[in-house]
């Protein structure tokens, strides 16, 4: 007698851990092929930027031997805002032309949902910039970068300078802002994702969906936190400049989602750029002009 074949049932949070180990396998990938820290680099591991705080709340610092008053890259890192570590600093390479660099844990959705994130990267930001003549270190001269999940934390960054409510904890004297904001890639009105997504994309509305889990609930029946959350509520003329980079083969996050960024960032005369990855999917483009672009952008803020 022939067995029963076993039923497989897709459910929202079935798809939702495809998507999370999806992007935790492309993290490892990707710091496989990145280069090792470069000689001459000074490493401080799990450095706690908020005292006795939760163990997210540390950052790995990159400091180059040689120089004073270096211009600082701060990685946040993505994986839907359940996953991802920092000791995956993508940005590497830049530790050899001259900037110290700043990798960042926050606490992920299953630990404290939406505000805790952007608190995290607020308080790490701060922390830097107090302790910025000990690691010498420019105050002046941060850049945040973020892909996805960290694409939408380094956006909220930018456009939330001036915005007290997400100031919590230590080092309040000093600011949070940055002086640059590298987005690849990263959501902004999770209410919008579902009808912009590609036909096979992934369904954002869902109870178990990322954006759900970020806001603590279904995000078509919590639009005041996902609001909340949206970079493109904060937008001012004050904001820092933006380089946002997306594929417009993004079956995660829409490209349309970067689009309404950029117009809103336009419509309040803050500097943006916004370069589309013709076929590009969520990350890991081929296109020669990606690093370009950044390494200019970079330069063009960090590096006057």
């Amino acid at each position: 007698m022939q067995k029963p074949m076993m039923r497989i049932v897709i459910t929202p949070a079935l798809i939702l851990f495809f998507v999370v180990a999806t992007l935790m396998l492309t993290q490892r990938r990707g710091s496989a092929e990145t280069p090792k820290v470069p000689e001459g680099v000074t490493v401080h591991r799990d450095m706690a930027y908020v005292t006795d705080g939760h163990e997210r709340q540390k950052l790995d610092l990159y400091v180059p031997d040689t120089g004073e008053n270096l211009p600082l890259i701060i990685w946040v890192h993505g994986g839907a805002w359940k996953g991802g570590d920092k000791t995956h600093f993508t940005p590497k390479e830049y530790l050899k032309a001259g900037y110290a660099g700043a990798s960042l844990n926050y606490r992920l959705s299953q630990h404290a949902i939406f505000p805790a994130q952007i608190e995290d990267v607020k308080a790490a930001v701060r922390w830097l910039r107090a302790n910025a003549e000990t690691y010498r270190l420019d105050p002046n001269r941060f850049a945040a970068w973020g892909s996805s999940a960290g694409g939408h934390l380094v956006a909220m960054l930018g456009t939330t300078g001036n915005i007290a409510e997400f100031e919590v904890g230590e080092n309040l004297k000093v600011s949070s802002h940055v002086q640059a904001v590298v987005d690849y890639f990263g959501p902004t009105d999770f209410l919008q994702m579902d009808t912009q997504r590609l036909p096979d994309g992934l369904v954002h509305d869902a109870p178990a969906s990322p954006e759900s889990l970020l806001v603590g609930g279904p995000i078509q029946e919590h639009k005041d936190r996902v609001a909340r959350a949206n970079p493109i509520t904060y937008v001012s003329k004050d904001d820092s400049p933006f380089l946002i980079i997306h594929g417009d083969r993004d079956k995660l996050v829409p490209y349309q989602q970067s689009v309404l960024l950029k117009d809103a960032l336009e419509g309040a005369g803050v500097p943006v750029t916004l370069y589309r990855v013709e076929g590009g999917g969520h990350g890991w483009f081929k296109d020669p002009k990606v690093p370009t672009l950044t390494k200019a952008f970079l330069e063009k803020h960090l590096k006057p």
